[in-house]
Order: C-alpha cells, then structure tokens, then sequence
C-alpha cells in the first residue's frame, strides 16, 4: 500500500502550498503547476497598482 507522503510533491506558484500526486493526474503529472482550478483561474490575474 503507498502512503500519501510516498508519492511525488510539487509546489504551487500561486499560493505557494505543497500538492502531492493525484490518481486523475496519473498520465500528465509533468504539465500540471496548480494545485487546485481556483489556483489556475488566479494566474490570469494581475495584482492592481499601487497608487
């Protein structure tokens, strides 16, 4: 049995937080940078300028 600290992490360049591995990513574990749909929607974002 694999434990979940057993499998591959990687860290978020959103939020910053450590993801693991998920079974639905099995085929493209390289292409995938954002831990969660939320993560992916905010990389669009630019922050407002600061006045």
């Amino acid at each position: 049995m694999i434990r979940k600290q057993d499998l591959p992490q990687k860290t978020c360049p959103v939020c910053g937080r450590p993801f693991t591995w998920r079974r639905k990513w099995k085929y493209c574990w390289d292409s995938v940078r954002y831990c969660s749909e939320r993560c992916r929607r905010q990389r669009r974002t630019k922050p407002a300028a600061v006045s």
